[in-house]
Parts: C-alpha cells; sequence; structure tokens
C-alpha cells in the first residue's frame, strides 16, 4: 500500500465514523416521554414498540455497516480491483466493453453482498414489528428486476461516459454531465409508465368522496394531472405513503392503499395538498437544479483526477484504464458528497416546512394535517425524539414534531 492508498481509507472510515456517531447519539436521545401532543394516538405499549423499532433497526445498521466497510477495506487492500481488472481484460474486448464487464462484475459483487442483509430486514426485523407483507417470491422477484433495470441503466450511461473520457480530451465531463442530466430527465417521464408498474399495481382511484374532494381541490389550485392512481403497497408492507411522479400534464397523483385505508378525505386531501405545494413552490425544479450542479461538479472534478496516476496506484491497480478512474473516483469524492448531501437535506426540511404552509393556507384544514402527520407516525413507528447531529446530517423531513408545533403555532393558536 502507499500513501494515496491510506487517504482513501481514511475517507472510507471517517464517514462511516460520522455516521455510526449519529446512529448512537440518535438512540441515546430516545426518552419515555409520550409527547402530550400524541397522548391520544400513542399508548405506553405502541410507544415502547416505536423506540423498540429504532434501537432494532440502528443495531442492525450498525452491524450491516461495519460487515460492509470491512469488506470493502479487505477488497481494497488484497487487490480486489486489480483481480476483476484482469477478469474483465481476459475477454479481449475494447476498452468500453472491458470497462462495462469491470464496472458490472463490481456492481454484482456489492448488491449480492447486500442480499443477507435485505432478507434479515425484511423477513425477521420488518416482520417482527408487523411491517412485512412480501413474500420470498416477492421479494427474489423484485430483486430480479430491479438488478436488471439497473444494469441496463448504468450500464448505458456508464458506457457514453467512458466514450466521451476516451475521445473528447477537455470537454468530456461537459458532454457527460448534458448526457447524465437528458438521463435523468428521461427517466422522470418514462419511469411512471415503463418502470414502476413492473414492480407494482396502479388503478385510477375509484369514484367517489375522496377523489371528488381531490379534485376539487386540484381544480380550484389550477394544479393540471393526468390522473389519481391507488398502489397495491399493501402486497409488501402496512406502511404508508403518498407521491407524485412526472412533469406537466403528465403528473400523477399516487396513494398506497395502506394510507387511504387508515386517513379520513380530510387528511388524505390534506397530504395531497403538502405535495402540490412542493410543485407550487417551485421545490421539485429547485432539487432538480441542486442535483444537476451536484452532478456537473462532479464530474468537473473527475476530469482533473482522472489521468492521475495516484489515483490508480491508491487501489493498488497495475494499469491506468480509464474505466477504473471513474469508479475509483467516487471514493475519492465521497466526501464532497457527504457535505452536498447535508446542504440538500437542509434545503429539503426547509421545503417540507413551506409545503405544509401551502397545505393549511389553501386547504385551510390545519387540525387535519396535524391529524395525518400524527397518524403516519404512529403507523410508521417514527422517531419523534431524533438526535439534532441525525437530523443534520441526513433527515430530508423535519421531525414531526416541529411540523405539528410550527402548525400550531402559525395557524391554530
Amino acid at each position: 500500500m502507499n500513501i494515496y492508498t491510506y487517504i482513501v481509507l481514511s475517507f472510507i472510515v471517517s464517514i462511516y465514523l460520522i455516521k455510526t456517531i449519529a446512529d448512537l447519539l440518535n438512540v441515546k436521545n430516545i426518552t419515555n416521554n409520550i409527547p402530550i401532543e400524541f397522548e391520544n394516538y400513542f399508548d405506553k405499549e405502541k410507544y415502547e414498540k416505536s423506540q423498540k423499532y429504532l434501537k432494532t433497526n440502528t443495531n442492525f445498521s450498525l452491524v450491516s455497516s461495519t460487515i460492509t466497510i470491512l469488506i470493502q477495506i479487505l477488497f481494497i487492500v488484497l487487490g480486489g480491483f486489480n483481480y476483476v481488472n484482469n477478469i474483465a481484460i481476459s475477454f479481449g474486448f475494447g476498452n468500453i466493453i472491458t470497462g462495462l464487464i469491470f464496472a458490472n462484475i463490481l456492481l454484482l459483487i456489492s448488491e449480492i453482498i447486500k442480499i443477507p442483509f435485505s432478507l434479515y430486514s425484511v423477513f425477521v426485523i420488518e416482520e417482527k414489528f408487523g411491517f412485512n407483507k412480501m413474500s420470498l417470491k416477492t421479494f427474489i422477484s423484485d430483486w430480479i428486476k430491479s438488478q436488471l433495470i439497473t444494469l441496463s441503466i448504468f450500464s448505458l450511461i456508464f458506457a457514453l461516459i467512458l466514450w466521451f473520457f476516451t475521445n473528447s480530451s477537455n470537454l468530456a465531463w461537459f458532454y457527460a454531465f448534458i448526457t447524465v442530466v437528458v438521463f435523468q430527465l428521461f427517466l422522470t417521464f418514462i419511469a411512471p409508465i415503463a418502470i414502476m408498474p413492473l414492480f407494482n399495481k396502479y388503478t385510477p382511484l375509484e369514484d367517489g368522496q375522496l377523489k371528488t374532494s381531490i379534485e376539487t381541490y386540484a381544480k380550484k389550485e389550477n394544479f393540471k394531472m393526468k390522473g389519481l392512481f391507488k398502489m397495491d403497497s399493501s402486497k409488501r408492507s402496512s406502511k404508508s405513503n403518498a407521491f407524485f411522479t412526472g412533469f406537466g400534464k403528465y403528473r400523477r397523483i399516487v396513494l398506497f392503499d395502506t394510507l387511504i385505508q387508515k386517513h379520513t378525505v380530510e387528511e388524505l386531501t390534506s397530504i395531497l395538498a403538502h405535495e402540490m405545494g412542493h410543485f407550487k413552490l417551485g421545490h421539485i425544479i429547485k432539487h432538480m437544479i441542486f442535483s444537476f450542479a451536484s452532478t456537473g461538479l462532479m464530474l468537473y472534478i473527475l476530469s482533473i483526477f482522472i489521468n492521475k496516476t495516484w489515483l490508480y496506484d491508491a487501489f493498488l491497480l497495475n494499469s491506468q484504464p480509464i474505466y477504473a478512474g471513474v469508479i475509483f473516483f467516487a471514493f475519492l469524492y465521497s466526501p464532497i458528497s457527504l457535505v452536498l448531501s447535508v446542504i440538500g437535506s437542509y434545503f429539503s426540511r426547509k421545503h417540507e416546512f413551506e409545503a405544509d404552509s401551502y397545505a393549511v393556507t389553501t386547504y385551510k384544514h390545519p387540525q387535519d394535517m396535524i391529524n395525518a402527520l400524527k397518524k403516519l407516525s404512529v403507523d410508521n413507528l417514527s422517531n419523534l425524539y431524533p438526535h439534532k447531529f441525525k437530523i443534520f446530517l441526513e433527515y430530508s423531513h423535519p421531525p414531526t414534531l416541529e411540523r405539528i408545533k410550527t402548525i400550531n403555532l402559525l395557524y391554530l393558536l
């Protein structure tokens, strides 16, 4: 090993320690006191169950992340990348095809390592706490489909990036950036139509009070959409959620069937009003711009390091193929990625408060919004007292109590 290997390993270990500290602080922050806001929603038994759920998931996360990082370190120091590269080269193809073989072998190894952890999470932890509704057959089917989709999309984008960095010299990062942006926009449109239905069944929301309420509100807000859909999420989990997909007239509102079962019409309309708020306030566009800017920054920095000999030496590779440099750079970029993630999460939390405000000022049912937040927290066994460092580092949504107190302060008190 050389000094560059130690630098890369220090990045990996440092990020692992930062996230581990956040998890430990988060568990330590647990309190037995049920918040007054949840007195009629959480009983003592259910609240203790939510705390056990947090502890169990945290402990499992610590074990799985520790094993994963040890495998990563061993793979690097034992020359695993060089071994995989020799396999890729042995097929005798050109640079781009060889690069795809190299990258896909690594991706497949990574996904196979995750399988035992995913199985334990779904069929032990989620099962124990009453969330799992997935059969082993569905798990296997989902895994195979997700791998085929991921490998296909990844291979196409990776091949184009390799081609640009092989043939376009100084402007390679810019051409690669444009390519990635186009693909992201394309997937935003195509995913609801071609990808998501491979995993769940989407049926139009039947006529009734709920559909009328949502459509009336959407019309009042001049919010155009393709349609209202119900998703059969109950075949995988009892957890509840709702989301929007697509852009412009192709926007779709999707409600989990579990969500519909547990909430009133006013609560569901409040939830959808919140989601509409994200569109009306430009949060979706802002998020995409931030994501595109982050991608551009990453690719530009990649163009600076891609031809540096020490980058390949750090991973104990005997040659300097560009395809390996792209993979290695991801490790080197991880501290910047963490910082950008923290910044993105900060603005995401800010946007959630703004969307809450939009929902209660336009739909004018603040108490129903609060009730919906409470039910979602209870049904999903959410942590009501996350540690501030955990929030800072990872939370894309503000803690439920903060959202409830803000709505109370501004609209009910």
